[in-house]
């Protein structure tokens, strides 16, 4: 019977894993953002570079809200594509300025 209630209890933990992976995913990409706009702004940014970085910071402080605010996936989704878009403009933002 405990058999049972272990592998009963491993079904639904293994169930609930996508949205755990999913949730637990947008601070990893957060801090990647984060770590790329500390990078970035230790070089001589360019105006355009700085145009990018702050829009960069713009969207990790909104993936920051809607991950803490979360209700559904799609929360979740739209914090870590954010989180991404941030990375991408950090590291843009690196690429067009002298070290």
């Amino acid at each position: 019977m405990t058999r049972f209630w272990w592998i009963a209890g491993l079904v639904l933990v293994l169930a609930a894993a996508p949205d755990l992976a999913l949730a637990w995913n947008c601070p990893v990409q957060i801090k990647a953002a984060e770590d790329a706009i500390k990078k970035a702004e230790l070089m001589k940014l360019t105006p355009e570079a700085k145009g990018l970085i702050t829009q960069a910071k713009r969207l990790v402080e909104e993936a920051k809200k809607d991950h803490h605010d979360a209700k559904a996936k799609i929360d979740h989704a739209n914090a870590m594509w954010k989180a991404k878009a941030a990375l991408a403009q950090a590291e843009s933002a690196a690429a067009i300025s002298p070290p």
